[in-house]
């Protein structure tokens, strides 16, 4: 019947929509269906006499629809999705029953039922005077049935009619958009596309609805679509990407799916932070020209063209660690064939690249020929592998591509760690080096690859769900950072990292030693600790527009957040945060604590702790102030980039370079006990995989951006404890991100959910740090007293804060927000001044 009656909608002028109601007060007529229709109707829908009028329905939706909550969600999809304007009628929101009783229409004229006192909060008066009485039906009484009690229910039908129709006002296409049916092959699915726009702008959203009280499978011709990835929009959740075939979708009873069919090429960039290119089609691949074989694209006389691809190719992906620095050349130093089988070989290739001003760097990128048909299987799997596109002498035409796509040289990798393999090119070779408790099959074809699509600074691959092997891309001459600490920690019978089984290292000359890549063991779990916070705040950000307290309900530490940490939370965090979110937050700081044990407690030299001396508090000073001076020159060349709004808070911050100058000045001002050790040195909640009910710390490499030397010198504890209190701030505001692009608060609400989240940072972090110093307080590695411990960990926030705003402004610019509101925060500019909005 709604492909009969849209196919029966006359066409109106342009800028014209049709009003679409589901209900209104007039009867749901049936002047205009068949005799044998509006007798089913009326079976279905009025089989008491009572309830017809004419030739209609005097009905509202819920009780039409037995109040039942999935057919109610199910119909305003349709109405919300359908082409028109929607028009919902009063008290459909909250599901409001009706009194037919009344004659007329006025059973479905009643009161509008605002809360649970007198006459349902619509009005004072005697409840005699009314016009029509309320609605006291045991199923929609008033009293339980009405907008206060809903507003204070997260999970309400208001609250979920809120979100739909701000999901709505997101996306153009629903109020202006064409429509067109989806083919399929099922009668009870219904399947259409809303589009809007043209070219790249343009938006598609694929609606499918199940409008059987069963599950459905469904097949839906998606063809054109190859290679698009639908992304579900309540959720903001991927779906495996369109292909040739027709895609399978199955449905819940009463169930249906708003889709964003996104290119591949935007979410890839997305997860880059921006500005990175990744191709939509082979043909939009820089081309270059080989020889008889493939490889002859590495000969000298092909040079120039090969680095034009690199310099194309290595800085658009999120591992390259120089953006923002000029670039005075890059090419090939040197090349290790790795011999994959039969007449099949791979190149790992040692990029050397030469900045104007800055070191040189070297970065691991293994290269594979594949044909045209391989490049179209890769361009739909992992795009970001795509090099270019190559054409031997003979007309062949192929791609250059990443060989960690290939599984054969992922294999191969293993084999050299083991010594069952060896690889050697024109300077250096690959060797292997294997720990204790590596047990890998013999026949390593059996081995199932899975390369992870996130690129981070790694390359990690999931080796049949017991091992993952991580390529290395910034290759450095030294012990790997990863490998030695997750020794030491596996070594003092630290359980709650990965153990690390092996590695392969590139071996040049004498003393040209750098780690290519390492096997760890793999944990199994539930996503990052990232993934899992972000979801408790969701929840928390819901749950606290529908909370009765005011913001000036919600307190903030009175002192330090260390002296918070020793006493007891006020009653009101137990009340507004999860008490699951605080004790998996003292969880974690008893994790790090345990972690800052063990490695004090390692004997080896480069482990061993070193107290603080007043020589190393002026050294900590002057390298806090070098970073301030290089955060701020990022600030000069990419302040052009940020919002206007963003740029003038980061002017505050430059207006108060000497306020930041003096608060790092305090190290100075007295002597601090306690020790430096070896640290994690990036930690935040990525860095800690949560198993559903405890945490696995990972990554020990420090932060990407500073030379291997300077991440293994020895710091306070502390510095790791910042770090992780940022990445809670980080959490929070990313969370109101959210809020903010689905639109379902307004400005005004926007400002108090800001207040909430900070309300959740803060007492948050106070959590993990009970859980953290219950652990620390007898080793004598932290400063004594909380005034001590305050000052250092006020610094440490204040110099991850800055780092982070000259990562993200040379990254991810649209982020720079977050550091930029923390630091503001951090130097007391908190309150009406620092809203991130």
């Amino acid at each position: 019947p709604i492909v009969d009656i849209l196919e029966q909608t006359p066409d109106i002028p342009p800028g014209n929509q049709w009003a679409i109601f589901l209900r209104n007060h007039d009867e749901l007529t049936l002047e205009m269906v068949t005799d044998e229709e509006r007798d089913y109707m009326y079976r279905v829908y009025a089989h008491e006499q009572t309830a017809r009028i004419n030739l209609g329905i005097r009905r509202r939706l819920a009780p039409l629809l037995e109040n039942n909550r999935r057919k109610i969600e199910l119909m305003n999809s349709l109405l919300f999705a359908l082409p028109g304007t929607p028009v919902l009628y009063y008290g459909d929101e909250i599901g409001m029953g009706d009194n037919f009783y009344l004659g007329d229409r006025h059973g479905v004229r009643t009161p509008m039922q605002w809360s649970g006192d007198r006459n349902a909060g619509f009005s004072r008066a005697n409840p005699q005077k009314l016009f029509l009485p309320v609605i006291i039906d045991p199923e929609y009484h008033y009293e339980s049935m009405n907008v206060e009690a809903q507003h204070i229910n997260p999970s309400s039908l208001l609250w979920w009619m809120r979100r739909i129709i701000a999901l709505r006002k997101q996306h153009p296409a629903f109020g202006r958009g064409t429509f067109r049916w989806v083919g399929h092959d099922n009668r009870r699915v219904l399947a259409f596309l809303r589009e809007h726009g043209e070219g790249d702008e343009r938006e598609r959203i694929l609606v499918v609805v199940n409008l059987s009280r069963f599950s459905q499978a469904v097949e839906l011709h998606l063809e054109e679509f190859e290679g698009a990835v639908p992304v579900e929009l309540f959720g903001r959740t991927t779906f495996p990407a369109v292909g040739e075939e027709p895609y399978r979708l199955t449905l819940g009873p009463h169930n249906f799916f708003w889709f964003r069919l996104q290119p591949r090429s935007a979410l890839d960039q997305e997860g880059e932070g921006g500005g990175v290119s990744i191709p939509d089609a082979l043909d939009q691949l820089p081309r270059l020209h080989a020889g008889e074989t493939w490889d002859e694209i590495f000969d000298e006389d092909r040079q120039a063209t090969l680095e034009d691809a690199l310099r194309a190719y290595v800085p658009a992906r999120r591992w390259f660690g120089g953006k923002g620095r000029p670039v005075r050349s890059m090419g090939v130093d040197d090349l290790i064939h790795v011999e994959l089988g039969e007449q099949e070989a791979a190149y790992l290739a040692v990029v050397h690249v030469e900045y104007v001003t800055e070191d040189d760097e070297r970065y691991v990128l293994p290269l594979a020929f594949g044909t045209r048909q391989d490049g179209e299987a890769i361009l739909k799997r992992t795009p970001s592998a795509l090099v270019a596109r190559l054409t031997l002498a003979d007309g062949t035409e192929g791609v250059l591509f990443d060989a960690v796509a290939n599984p054969s040289f992922v294999r191969c990798l293993l084999e050299i760690m083991t010594g069952s393999a060896s690889a050697a090119g024109r300077e250096g070779r690959l060797g292997g080096v294997r720990d204790e408790g590596l047990d890998l099959p013999a026949d390593l074809s059996e081995v199932e690859v899975r390369v992870g699509t996130a690129e981070q600074s790694n390359t990690s691959i999931v080796l049949g769900e017991r091992w993952i092997l991580k390529l290395l891309r910034r290759l450095e001459s030294g012990a790997n950072l990863d490998r030695e600490i997750g020794r030491a920690l596996t070594v003092r019978g630290f359980g709650h990292t990965p153990a690390m089984l092996g590695a392969v290292e590139y071996r040049r000359g004498k003393g040209d030693v750098g780690t290519v890549a390492v096997l760890q063991a793999f944990v199994p779990n539930q996503g990052d600790a990232w993934e899992y916070t972000l979801d408790v705040l969701q929840r928390y950000l819901e749950r606290a527009m529908a909370s009765e307290l005011s913001v000036d309900d919600l307190p903030l530490p009175d002192a330090g957040l260390i002296a918070a940490a020793g006493g007891p939370l006020p009653d009101v965090v137990h009340d507004v945060i999860e008490e699951s979110t605080l004790e998996n937050a003292r969880l974690l700081g008893r994790r790090t604590g345990e972690m800052h044990r063990a490695l004090a407690g390692v004997e080896e030299v480069d482990f061993r702790p070193e107290a603080f001396t007043t020589l190393y508090q002026r050294s900590l000073y002057q390298s806090m102030r070098n970073l301030l001076g290089q955060t701020f020159r990022s600030l000069e060349r990419g302040g052009e980039d940020l919002d206007d709004d963003v740029r003038a808070r980061a002017e505050e911050i430059v207006d108060r370079k000497g306020d930041l100058l003096g608060r790092f000045r305090s190290v100075l001002e007295r002597k601090l006990e306690g020790d430096r050790i070896r640290i994690h040195g990036d930690y935040h909640l990525g860095q800690v995989l949560w198993t559903g009910k405890d945490f696995v710390i990972i990554d020990f490499e420090g932060e990407p951006a500073r030379p291997l030397s300077e991440r293994r010198l020895k710091r306070s504890p502390l510095r790791d404890v910042a770090g992780m209190l940022r990445s809670y701030h980080y959490a929070a505001i990313a969370a109101l991100f959210g809020e903010r692009e689905q639109g379902l608060a307004a400005a005004a609400e926007l400002e108090d959910l800001e207040a909430w989240a900070r309300f959740w940072h803060r007492w948050v972090s106070v959590a993990f740090l009970s859980g953290y110093l219950e652990g620390v307080d007898e080793d004598g590695f932290l400063p004594e007293g909380t005034a001590a411990r305050q000052l250092l960990l006020d610094v440490y926030l204040l110099e991850k804060a800055l780092y982070e705003l000259g990562y993200e402004l040379s990254n991810r610019p649209r982020w720079a927000r977050i550091p930029i509101e923390g630091i503001l925060e951090l130097m007391g500019a908190a309150g009406e001044g620092s809203r991130e909005s």
